[in-house]
């Protein structure tokens, strides 16, 4: 079956997932992004590129930062932007999701951000959609959430240029994490060092995600002399069954707080991708501490989102 990301020419056509990309496509949408941030950080910050086209959110699970993100990035590029609220639309009498697309299509909208709570959503739509209109994956399921990824390694690169010099430490909910695996996907195509696994035996996945990763037994195995510490939120609402005991007894075993941070690199950075559940896998202090770069994710988002949504429309 063919890659429905990839057009004839080589270029990314839609993003679905960043396993199956090229380390060029991500250094091309990062160097992308570096440019548009600096474009953006004018006191005028809404650039001309994207006038005229219409960007769909197309989000069938609840978003607080991804939804806005997207809204953020396509009017900064001076995109028309409709956020589809799924609670009043069809769907809810039966429509299906691609008449959804289709009636949408017809509008003569041009890019769909789609976030589903099924893996391979956006791909079906990805497969579905008209000659010229693009999707981009903003989370499906446990399968990928490639804007993430791309956000995360920017805000690394911008710290830390030389991925193979480097140790990255994921910690958490790893089994049900379209983070992880989008910057697993990232880290790999950019030459990291090592990349580290750590957490609950049941939190952890046993397929093609882990490959070529290390698993730590111990979060004190996973911050040792790490460069980077990614810590993910417990996915509650994805666990078919109760797989830790409680959130105080995984924030005593797999929580990130100064004492554990201490055995990184002194130079060493802390990433989450929010939300937060501060003293469950994260304390205060660390969060808040001089080492965060958390809000700077948040931040660098924007023009991430900004950079795919150019390049896949082809307007730059």
């Amino acid at each position: 079956m063919l890659d429905p990301q990839i057009d004839q020419t080589g270029n990314i056509r839609h993003l679905i997932t960043l396993d199956g990309l090229s380390a060029a496509h991500i250094v091309d949408l990062l160097d992308t992004a570096e440019a548009l941030s600096v474009m953006a950080g004018r006191a005028v910050n809404k650039l001309p590129i994207l006038r005229g086209r219409t960007v769909v959110n197309l989000f069938f699970e609840p978003s607080t930062r991804t939804r806005t993100s997207f809204e953020l990035a396509a009017t900064r590029l001076s995109a028309d932007v409709v956020n589809f609220d799924v609670s009043a639309s069809s769907t809810k009498k039966g429509e299906t999701l691609l008449d959804t697309l289709r009636t949408l299509e017809a509008m003569r909208c041009d890019l769909f951000v789609v976030r589903h709570t099924l893996n391979g959503t956006p791909e079906f739509l990805a497969r579905n959609a008209a000659p010229g209109v693009v999707i981009v994956n903003g989370g499906d399921g446990n399968h990928a959430h490639p804007t993430q990824g791309l956000l995360d390694a920017f805000t690394i690169r911008r710290h830390k240029p030389d991925f193979s010099q480097l140790t990255v430490a994921i910690i958490g909910d790893i089994l049900h994490s379209r983070v992880a695996r989008s910057d697993i996907h990232a880290l790999r195509l950019l030459g990291t060092g090592e990349i580290r696994l750590a957490g609950p035996s049941a939190l952890l996945p046993d397929d093609d995600a882990i490959l070529g990763c290390s698993i730590a037994s111990s979060i004190y195995e996973a911050v040792t002399g790490a460069d980077v510490i990614i810590t993910l939120r417990l996915q509650k609402e994805r666990m078919q069954a109760a797989l830790i005991e409680s959130d105080a007894d995984y924030a005593e075993a797999w929580g990130l707080n100064d004492a554990r941070l201490a055995l990184a690199k002194p130079d060493a950075i802390v990433m989450h991708p929010g939300p937060i559940n501060r003293g469950v896998e994260i304390t205060d202090a660390v969060a808040d501490g001089a080492q965060s770069v958390i809000f700077e994710q948040v931040s660098n988002g924007v023009a991430v989102r900004m950079a795919v949504m150019a390049r896949l429309l082809g307007a730059m």
